[in-house]
């Protein structure tokens, strides 16, 4: 649950960030290399953040990492304890780069921000301010009280954004939602009727696999289940076990006994988000065979209310949620104006009559013409072009 008195802003903290011309390179580079290991563990973490540490020491005139960690698992331990770990005597004198503030707070473990002053580190490079009202200063105070020197705000905009489903959760009381979508040259994303189609190549489905392993949750529509049966797993090998919860909207709780997620559910877990419409007798089945029951406010047309679904998921801890379709499920997410990001692959394939529109009723513009979007990134995949919209 999220503590009351959260901060209601999530931009990035730059009251204490130097400018960006004095910024040393060589924090600017452990900071990267920080933020790329707490990357390693991204979508196994929540309800915490994906923190990456890395702790630096001049040895023979040069700058050496000697110790290394990232978010465990369940949250526990914090990077910067691993990287304590691995740095041992070392850490004594030594620089330590964390991509978020320090904890304050005392849970399972002590304060991580007591840890690194004990431990002897003589500086630590923060990337980004904690928004967590247990920790937000509170960590950099305890340090700078054990004399330890304190940078704040090195690549503070990549960091905010590595973290920015922590922050959108405890700043909205929801998820970082990421869309994502797969177009075909036509403009359609599969057909009504009939066999589907693959509207991207390989290299897109690989990349998508590596989203899905980076996600909390991942969450389609009943509809999808009913026209793909998919299994929205993460299916890239070595990487099976990284698959990410699975959500299903489904106001009436229809999604069938026999499809794939439900007779899967015990293995990867399913929780399907539904009203007080749905009859008892199907949310017992459901329950029976595994799947958890979400109940939520339903909207004027009887469908579960987006808003409430999200809020319901940050509840539970869930910070990165990917949301994969299908048209309708898509459409209310941007119709409500709740898609943070999104992914749009356009695939050289035409579906023809009976195609599906990407957001169902509402128009593709909708999404790729807001002005609140900007876009990201864009690439070529194969034969197939990405575009990544963010919305800052």
């Amino acid at each position: 649950m999220i503590p009351a008195g959260a901060s209601t802003l999530i931009a990035p903290q730059t009251a204490n960030r130097p400018d960006a011309g004095a910024i040393a390179p060589e924090d600017a580079r452990f900071m990267r290399a920080a933020l790329a290991i707490g990357r390693r563990t991204r979508g196994l973490t929540w309800p915490n953040p994906a923190v990456g540490a890395v702790i630096v020491r001049e040895i023979d005139g040069q700058p050496v990492i000697v110790g290394r960690g990232a978010t465990a698992p369940s949250g526990r331990p914090h990077a910067e304890i691993l990287a304590l770990r691995q740095a041992g005597d070392a850490a004594k004198g030594a620089t330590a780069y964390v991509t978020l503030e320090p904890c304050a707070h005392w849970g399972r473990s002590g304060p991580c921000a007591v840890a690194l002053a004990e431990h002897g580190v003589r500086r630590v490079v923060v990337g980004a301010s904690d928004i967590n009202p247990r920790v937000k200063d509170k960590g950099v105070e305890i340090l700078r009280a054990a004399g330890v020197e304190v940078v704040m705000g090195v690549l503070a905009r990549e960091c905010h954004d590595a973290h920015i489903g922590h922050f959108r959760r405890f700043a909205e009381r929801r998820p970082q939602v990421q869309l994502k979508l797969a177009i075909s040259r036509d403009g359609f994303i599969g057909r009504r009727e009939g066999s589907q189609i693959h509207i991207t190549g390989p290299e897109i489905q690989r990349f998508v696999h590596v989203m899905r392993a980076e996600a909390d949750g991942i969450l389609v529509g009943l509809g999808t289940v009913l026209n793909d049966d998919p299994d929205l797993t993460c299916r890239l090998e070595g990487m099976e076990d990284r698959s990410p919860i699975r959500f299903v909207l489904d106001s009436t709780a229809r999604l069938p006994l026999g499809s794939n997620l439900v007779r899967t559910a015990r293995e990867v877990p399913v929780k399907l988000i539904t009203t007080p419409a749905a009859p008892i007798e199907r949310t017992s089945a459901l329950m029976a065979a595994g799947v958890e029951i979400i109940t939520v406010a339903e909207d004027e047309h009887g469908r579960v209310q987006v808003p409430a679904a999200l809020g319901a998921l940050a509840h539970r801890g869930i910070t990165r949620l990917m949301v994969e379709g299908g048209g309708a499920t898509a459409g209310s997410f941007v119709a409500a104006g709740l898609v943070d990001e999104a992914y749009l692959s356009f695939g050289p394939v035409d579906i023809g009559e009976g195609g599906v529109p990407p957001l169902g009723p509402v128009p593709l513009e909708t999404l790729t013409k807001d002005p609140h979007f900007e876009l990201r990134d864009q690439c070529v995949l194969g034969q197939d072009r990405l575009i990544h919209l963010w919305r800052p």
